[in-house]
């Protein structure tokens, strides 16, 4: 199973609002950072370009968006709610009910991706052959 299908399948075993936001938060990536890739990596789902940029965890009471580099991120919306003592990241906890507001996550997930720069790694085995 490769990690799109693995993120599919944490989407569908979560069901409940958890799994509904995970997709919604899904989509919105996909929207935001089209070159980002999907991995699955510590058993949740990570977006990576040129590196980690963010990954989202499926708790008991909430779901955080963990921004990897989020501490070099411009926040004005003030969306950051969590892990503020990290010295590099950066999260986003939500509960149940509390509202996405997604022009502002998504300028933050643009922001995110930009930071490492370019177009995404070749995976091994895809990039140009070395001579």
């Amino acid at each position: 199973m490769n990690a799109s299908e693995q993120i599919t399948r944490h989407i569908h075993d979560l069901g409940g609002w958890r799994g509904k936001l995970l997709e919604q938060l899904r989509a919105l990536i996909r929207e935001a950072a089209p070159d980002a890739a999907e991995d699955w990596k510590w058993n949740t789902p990570v977006w990576s370009q040129n590196g980690n940029v963010l990954a989202i965890g499926a708790f008991q009471d909430h779901v955080k968006i963990n921004f990897f580099k989020g501490a070099s991120l411009e926040d004005s919306a003030g969306l950051f709610n969590a892990g503020l003592e990290a010295k590099a990241s950066r999260a986003i906890d939500l509960r149940e009910g509390d509202p996405v507001r997604t022009a502002a996550l998504r300028e933050l997930i643009r922001a995110a991706a930009a930071l490492n720069g370019g177009k995404p790694k070749s995976k091994p085995g895809t990039g140009p052959k070395k001579r």
